[in-house]
């Protein structure tokens, strides 16, 4: 891959292990997704979530997160987040001696009072006050704090969501100390033109620098809508090898959008990622194959194909040569 300068460098975080797999009806052992987040290590993802430290019994797919942490290599520079959305979670996290194991942690809130109330049983307001001391007693503890808002333009309950909302409370995120704030269009019902507008406002009281994408491609512009950040001055982007997940809120969700898309069209517009995009495709299809659904991702499947099209092109000119 050619050089690029800092400033046409994007961070990849890879949501699959976490935000993808705990939305498959399958469930993944531990052994397997320790091998699945070390697959994606060696693709050359260095932003991977590594769980999350919820109820066993709302997300199965996510019991054992510590375990999974303890397998993890942490020499090369690799970080492994993991959902902390309560003081419980975060006293479970350093309960297990997680802290020795990954140094970042994320807390989450969502734009709209139908969804917090959904899926947090609060409201805003509430959600805000559960996850502040979260927040300090993280930072407290030397942790870096990844924060998520969710819901960031439209709200399956609510319809259209204020920018201004989005605004605030990306800000009340980085004031707590927050060193990232990914905004969500969990729903994936965005286009560039709500999207921007969204980004727009928020701009004004957080700095790109500060701000993160994560789309999921209900209606397939998840991609658009991520570059549009990106192209806006956005350097994080959210997504998830395959297109893992989806939102059970969202009735046909297609999930994350997929990393593979995403990283295709970055290394195409000149931007680097710092992920072997032919590997990461290789990545796709196994856990593809293990969770027994197709992937979402354009990209890797027709990466797969040029991988085995150009295989045998070349076993074909070695046998010419005999």
């Amino acid at each position: 891959m050619a050089t690029v300068s800092d400033d046409r460098f994007v961070r990849i975080l890879e949501a699959g292990p976490r935000d993808g797999l705990q939305n498959e009806k399958t469930i993944l052992p531990v052994a397997e997704r320790v091998d699945f987040i070390r697959r994606l290590a060696n693709a050359g993802f260095k932003r991977i979530e590594g769980g999350a430290f919820v109820s066993p019994k709302w997300v199965p797919q996510m019991a054992g997160t510590a375990e999974v942490l303890s397998h993890l290599d942490q020499s090369h520079g690799n970080r492994y987040p993991v959902l902390t959305p309560n003081s419980k979670a975060l006293e479970l996290f350093f309960f297990t001696g997680s802290q020795k194991y990954t140094d970042e942690i994320a807390v989450f809130t969502a734009a709209s009072e139908s969804f917090n109330k959904a899926n947090l049983n609060c409201t805003i307001a509430d959600s805000v006050t559960m996850l502040t001391p979260v927040v300090e007693q993280a930072l407290a503890k030397s942790l870096r704090v990844r924060g998520y808002v969710s819901t960031v333009v439209g709200c399956p309950f609510e319809g259209a969501v204020a920018p201004e909302r989005v605004r605030e409370l990306a800000k009340i995120l980085i004031d707590l100390g927050c060193y990232e704030v990914s905004l969500g269009d969990t729903i994936g019902v965005g286009n560039p033109v709500t999207f921007g507008r969204m980004l727009n406002e928020v701009a004004k009281d957080v700095p790109l620098s500060k701000l993160g994408v994560h789309c999921h491609d209900t209606y397939g512009a998840g991609v658009a809508n991520s570059l549009f950040a990106v192209e806006a001055g956005v350097r994080a982007v959210d997504c998830a090898i395959a297109g893992l997940g989806g939102c059970p809120y969202a009735p046909g969700a297609k999930g994350n959008v997929a990393s593979e898309d995403i990283i295709y069209a970055l290394h195409n517009m000149g931007y680097a990622t710092g992920v072997d995009l032919d590997a990461a495709a290789q990545v796709g299809k196994w856990i593809s194959d293990r969770l027994g659904r197709p992937s979402a991702s354009r990209a890797g499947p027709a990466l797969i194909a040029k991988q085995a099209r150009d295989a045998a092109l070349a076993e074909k000119a070695e046998k010419a040569k005999l």
